[in-house]
């Protein structure tokens, strides 16, 4: 017989994963990231979307080279 050998399933970190959001926080957006990454606070959704969009693009590209956002 063979030996039983439990799998654990890889579950990724969550400092892995990169799904950066806009929130609004009274009269101010600001980006935020589930790596923990915090942009600045901005009047502007429009800005705090854009931030978040760049930190997303930033942090394919540094994956796919092997690097770190």
């Amino acid at each position: 017989m063979h030996a039983h050998h439990p799998t654990t399933p890889t579950v990724p970190d969550v400092r892995d994963v990169h799904d950066a959001t806009a929130t609004e926080r009274g009269s101010f957006a600001v980006a935020r990231c589930t790596c923990g990454w915090t942009g600045p606070a901005r009047r502007s959704r429009d800005r705090a979307r854009l931030d978040a969009t760049a930190h997303g693009e930033a942090a394919a590209g540094a994956s796919a080279a092997g690097g770190d956002v």
